[in-house]
């Protein structure tokens, strides 16, 4: 079967044609509809400050910015966006907004270091240019967390046993939120002890366990714990460190059995020694610990029944004590062999030789009554107590009236026993001195009374002496000096301070405080002790900081002592040379003596030593001028000329002694002020012998010519005055001239015609002796100029008249182009006048009428004229001008 296909096509051909049509009109309107979500990614860093930018989405999509209407973009979510970060409508470019973006915050449970994502939508309006486009903001981590351990103490137990290279887990290892690189590295140990170091191995999840290794051998009894700190250290640059105090417990093993304090002792009795009476207490002692150190007595296997039964041995004590009563009418010797048994140890033997005396009379009893806390036969006394503090009292009974007895005290201890006041058989047992308990704890003392026949009573007594928070802390260095170089990174280690305190308990226990004086900057730990600066250190800002580190221990009432820290801050290079003033400017006279001093330039460097040392040089015009490096005094090599050169503009480098150096540059204006040392120089007339035609009909007032000079000087030595001093001719008091402008005028008519000479002078204002000039105008008054050798035989005639001092143009014009010289072809010129005179006197006449004339309009007051060092173009116009008037004469 075949299907009419021409409605189909032409259908689509229609719809491609529409397409094409619209595509010139409004872009993408046809494939609006078909236009897929477009993804964009950018990366940024997290802790970003507002206003930073991430991405431009229109540029990264390529719009076309030119159509109309405009795009306009769209953050649908409105929370995401004032939370996190802005769009602009109409650019697309997105900007961090106010709130930092913490990747820790934002994505808790993120472990990947690229895992953080902040995904947006963004609209592409208006609705023929909609796009979707998905938008995701990977946030990178950088290193803002510190390593912090889950306690702030560790117990690691270590048996005293263990062997070298044996390993033992920190199981409360540190964490950082942070990732990678940036995450815990290493830890390590403040103080090892020479024991101890530290391993860190890493499991299949990446995470780091410390391990403590033993490095040497171990014993309880001699060191029984170890406190440090262990630092974890994390990646980032500079580091950030946590810290907790590491207490290594060394656990007991049962390597030590049991040793009697006196394996042999002696004991003498009466037949009528009351029963219950304390014979002996045994001594004995294990210094391991726990079930390791527990001892138990127990008689020989070789002590017969009845005597065990006589003399009863307490088991835990060690004390024995008379069971029963004795035959009181014979003598007899026991022998007592002790054991001291401890767990898996080969029993310590004592032996103890008892003798029963035979008594006659009835037996004396010593009966003791306690002053001080007893409980059990056990004393117990502060250390507070003072010398001659009464512990008890003993008192003699059953003596008979004849009998004679003395008591006398045996043990060691600041204790005495004395007969008491008038009182017989009554004796006090007191202290001598006051009782330390960091010197000793417990005292054991036998109170022994003796007849004359031998007969011996003791009586035993424990003191024991209970601790007082008398000790205040003592450092181990009370004055302690640290040095750290400026610049250093927060949180620098600098010292562990160690102090210690022989109380016993929390009476001993240490802890650390800065003093009041200390600066915010020192910051030290409680438990630890261990000193760390928190900020960098400026040596510019401050170069020592003097500060007390206080002990404090945890007794009642609590006692502290103090040490003592200085910290010295250490140079480095990092301030350049500083010149008091941004630039220099020095007016100096010209003519001023060669290596005279023209002014010094004051440098400052905020470092020390060498880093402050600094030099100076000239980077330019070191031909001319010459530095004082040590005191920056400026001078010239040479006496200088303002007139060829006013103004020296010179930069000077200081660099100091640094490794490396560092330099700054400032500029020196050096100013040469004016020195009256040039005199006026005459331009016009440039000769003595030149004349000028003056009319007879010139009417009063009219301007006839003038003088004109410069100054190479400036200022008041530059200004120029005119003056006439000395006339000739018939009417000489016909001209005058202006004293500032040189210019020369008629005074009244003329009525002789004639050669009229006037002498002026040309003097500056300079001080303090003002420099002139000396010039001749000679005017020759006539209707023309009919014989010119008959003018300059007047002009010869009136040489008579007195000129003060060399002609002005001798030595001034040497510096002048050749082309202004005198008139070098003088004679030739006169000659030509004289020939062509004839022929031109009606149109010279008529051209100086003319020029008279508009001089007379055009000229004004000149103001003051200050002549450059070398002329100009607009001053050899000037001369030009002059000598071409001269020349038309």
């Amino acid at each position: 079967m075949f299907y009419d296909k021409g409605p189909i096509l032409r259908k689509r051909g229609v719809l491609w044609g529409l397409c094409i049509l619209l595509l010139h009109t409004s872009p993408f309107s046809c494939f609006a509809n078909f236009s897929h979500a477009k993804e964009l990614l950018y990366k940024i860093k997290e802790g970003l400050p507002m206003g930073t930018f991430i991405g431009a989405i229109g540029v990264d999509l390529n719009l076309d910015f030119t159509v109309d209407p405009p795009f306009l973009f769209n953050l649908p979510q409105k929370k995401v966006s004032e939370q996190y970060v802005n769009l602009n409508n109409t650019t697309g470019e997105l900007y961090t907004s106010a709130t930092e973006i913490d990747r820790e915050t934002l994505c808790p449970d993120s472990s990947e270091p690229q895992g953080c994502i902040l995904s947006l939508d963004v609209f592409v309006l208006p609705q023929q240019y909609f796009q979707l486009v998905k938008v995701k903001i990977s946030i990178e981590d950088v290193n803002d967390n510190r390593p912090r351990f889950p306690v702030g103490e560790i117990c690691v137990s270590v048996p005293e046993n263990a062997p070298v290279n044996a390993r033992f887990a920190v199981e409360q290892s540190a964490v950082d939120a942070d990732l990678g690189f940036h995450s815990v590295q290493t830890y390590w140990l403040v103080n090892d002890f020479g024991v101890f170091t530290l391993d860190v191995e890493e499991n299949d999840g990446g995470e780091l366990t410390p391990f403590l290794i033993v490095t040497d051998l171990l014993d309880r009894e001699t060191q029984a714990e170890y406190v440090t700190d262990i630092i974890a250290e994390d990646g980032g640059m500079p580091p950030l460190l946590g810290t907790a105090t590491l207490k290594i417990i060394i656990t007991d093993v049962n390597d030590n059995c049991p040793q009697f304090t006196k394996s042999q002792m002696n004991i003498t009795l009466h037949g009528n020694t009351t029963k219950g009476t304390h014979l002996a207490r045994l001594h004995a002692f294990d210094p391991d610990l726990g079930a390791n150190a527990q001892i138990s007595f127990a008689y020989s296997e070789r002590v017969p029944r009845d005597t065990r039964s006589l003399f009863h041995l307490e088991r835990v004590t060690g004390l024995i004590k008379l069971a029963r009563k004795i035959d009181t009418g014979t003598s007899k010797l026991y022998k007592l062999t002790v054991l001291a048994n401890g767990p898996g140890c080969i029993p310590a033997v004592a032996t103890i030789n008892v003798h029963i005396n035979k008594v006659v009379t009835g037996p004396p009893a010593v009966i003791p009554r306690y002053i001080a806390t007893e409980k059990d036969g056990v004393v117990t006394m502060k250390e507070s107590e003072p010398a001659l503090t009464p512990v008890a009292f003993f008192t003699v009974k059953n003596i008979d009236v004849n009998q004679v007895l003395e008591s006398h005290l045996e043990g060691f201890g600041p204790f005495r026993l004395i007969p008491y006041k008038l009182f017989k058989n009554e004796y006090l047992l007191e202290t001598t001195e006051p009782l330390d308990y960091e010197q000793t704890q417990e005292y054991e003392l036998t109170v022994v009374t003796r007849n004359k026949k031998g007969l011996v009573i003791r009586t035993f007594l424990k003191v024991q002496v209970l601790d007082e928070n008398d000790n205040a802390p003592v450092f181990t260095q009370s004055l302690v000096e640290l040095s750290i170089e400026e610049n250093n990174p927060p949180n620098t280690f600098l010292t562990q301070l160690k102090a210690t305190d022989p109380d016993s308990g929390s009476r001993g226990e240490v802890i650390y405080l800065l003093g009041g004086d200390a600066p915010s900057a020192f910051a030290v730990d409680r438990m630890t002790g261990v000193l760390s600066v928190a900020t960098s250190l400026d040596r510019e800002e401050k170069e020592t900081y003097r500060f007390i580190v206080r002990g404090v221990d945890q007794g009642t009432p609590r006692k502290e002592s103090i040490a003592t820290v200085v910290v010295r801050v250490q140079d480095r290079n990092d301030n350049m040379p500083r010149f008091i003033n941004k630039d220099f400017t020095f007016f100096v006279p010209e003519n001023f003596p060669g290596f005279g001093e023209i002014g010094v330039l004051s440098v400052t460097d905020a470092d020390a030593g060498e880093n402050g040392w600094v030099a100076l040089s000239i980077l330019n015009g070191s031909n001319i001028f010459m530095i004082d490096t040590g005191r920056g005094a400026l001078r010239a090599k040479t006496s200088l000329d303002r007139e060829q050169q006013g103004t020296y503009q010179l930069w000077i480098e200081a660099v100091d002694g640094g490794e490396p150096a560092l330099s700054c540059v400032t500029m020196v204006t050096v100013l040469l002020l004016d020195v009256n040392d040039n005199p006026p120089i005459v331009l016009f007339p440039q000769s003595n012998q030149s004349y000028m035609l003056v009319l007879p009909n010139t009417l009063p007032g009219t301007s006839i010519t003038e003088v004109y000079a410069v100054d190479k000087d400036t200022g008041m030595n530059a200004v120029i005055a005119y003056s006439i001093i000395k006339r000739k001719g018939s009417e000489p008091a016909s001209f005058d001239i202006d004293p500032e402008t040189g210019n020369i005028t008629l005074k009244r008519e003329l009525s002789n015609r004639g050669l009229y000479s006037l002498l002026v002078k040309v003097s500056d204002h300079g001080q303090p002796e003002p420099l002139h000039s000396i010039v001749m105008v000679n005017l020759f008054v006539n209707e023309t100029v009919s014989n010119e050798s008959y003018i300059q035989s007047l002009l010869t005639r009136e040489a008579d008249i007195e000129v003060e001092e060399k002609p002005w143009y001798i030595g001034q014009l040497k510096d002048m182009p050749e082309r202004y010289e005198l008139f070098p072809c003088r004679p030739a010129l006169i000659t030509l006048s004289v020939i062509c005179l004839g022929q031109l006197l009606i149109v010279i006449a008529l051209t100086s009428y003319v020029c008279l004339r508009r001089l007379k309009k055009s000229r004004k007051k000149r103001p003051e004229v200050e002549m450059p060092l070398k002329m100009n173009g607009d001053s050899m116009q000037v001369v030009d001008r002059k000598l071409r008037q001269i020349s038309n004469i």
